[in-house]
């Protein structure tokens, strides 16, 4: 997914300040990560060096979250909330399926969760909710067959 340039990546304002705070942090934290390399370069043999080898992932690690952060923030497209009579980013919408009610919040494209009952509009419930509005109805595909759900509540 990172591989190619994305476009216009969806966020809402909280994810994308989480983002940038998440991406500071992480710049903040390379200067120690290229001493600790710088360290163990020095105490000889590379080759057995557990350390060096330690080091060196680490400082991997955060260089490749950095351009992986950098892409996302370039490419960031920070929505505002949508009608607050229809399902979009940043909305809150409770549903029913008959049984019991669930409650969903609609976060950006990279911010989702679904632990956490975040969700973004590229999921599969997401796509059917976009834009509906209170009293619709939306039907999702799931491997254990359809599932309907009404929208009670829009917040």
């Amino acid at each position: 997914m990172y591989n190619k340039v994305m476009k216009n990546i969806r966020f809402t304002k909280k994810g994308f300040e989480a983002l940038k705070i998440a991406y500071e942090d992480l710049k903040n934290s390379r200067p120690s990560a290229v001493a600790d390399l710088k360290r163990a370069r020095e105490m000889g043999d590379l080759s057995e060096n557990g350390y060096y080898k330690a080091a060196r992932a680490k400082l991997s690690e955060i260089d490749r979250n950095l351009r992986k952060f950098l892409i996302e923030l370039r490419s960031a497209d920070v929505v505002k909330e949508s009608d607050r009579h229809q399902v979009g980013i940043g909305r809150t919408v409770k549903l029913s399926d008959g049984k019991k009610e669930t409650v969903f919040q609609i976060v950006g494209d990279l911010e989702a969760d679904p632990t956490q009952k975040k969700i973004s509009l590229l999921s599969p419930l997401g796509q059917a909710l976009e834009r509906k509005k209170i009293g619709d109805k939306a039907e999702i595909i799931t491997p254990s067959g359809k599932i309907h759900y009404k929208i009670t509540k829009i917040s």
